[in-house]
């Protein structure tokens, strides 16, 4: 039987079980928070970026969530710095132009401040300069994305935090911890 666990990464942990490249005191991992042998990320999350990773035991169902041929729907909430046009969001929609490349056409919204946990650190704030809250919905997943996709149009992103792969989401999952969830895509 097939073992899917979904985990609310918190800010500043790695998206791997060992931290090779730590120098002086290790950096948070997953195996900070998790003890289920035999599961492995499906994927990976910046190590400033939180939210939801989906952990399995089953090689196929990891390379579906993983492969852009597969295009499997990745939802994000990305705090922006600055108060995001028309234009901005249509261009999101439309793709933006990358050093590697044109992203794909991605589903991008506009949304009030969502009701989820304080950031440890807390993200900055400037009286000086608003910021937004925009949604994301990509179907590749290249390094780095979102942020880079967001800054192509003049939003740097703030704090991202992962909501939604295929039909899993981070729905009543706290920080830090995880769930076992039914193997569906």
């Amino acid at each position: 039987m097939t073992t899917v666990i979904l985990f609310n990464k918190p800010h500043d942990v790695l998206s791997q079980f060992t931290d090779k490249g730590s120098i002086g005191s290790p950096r948070k991992t997953l195996s900070d928070y998790i003890e289920f042998p035999g599961v492995y990320p499906a994927g990976r999350l910046d190590r400033d970026s939180e939210g939801l990773m989906v952990l399995t035991d089953d090689g196929r169902l990891q390379a579906r969530i993983t492969q852009p041929r597969a295009k499997m729907a990745k939802t994000y909430l990305a705090q922006v710095e600055g108060a995001p046009s028309p234009g901005q969001i249509a261009a999101l929609r439309s793709g933006v132009t990358l050093k590697d490349g044109p992203t794909r056409p991605a589903g991008a919204r506009l949304i009030d401040p969502p009701e989820i946990w304080p950031r440890v650190p807390p993200v900055r704030f400037r009286k000086s300069v608003p910021d937004a809250w925009i949604e994301l919905t990509l179907t590749e997943g290249r390094n780095r994305q979102v942020r880079r996709m967001t800054a192509a149009v003049g939003l740097p992103t703030l704090r991202l935090i992962r909501w939604r792969i295929g039909g899993w989401s981070l729905d009543g999952i706290a920080p830090g911890t995880w769930i076992h969830a039914p193997p569906r895509t």
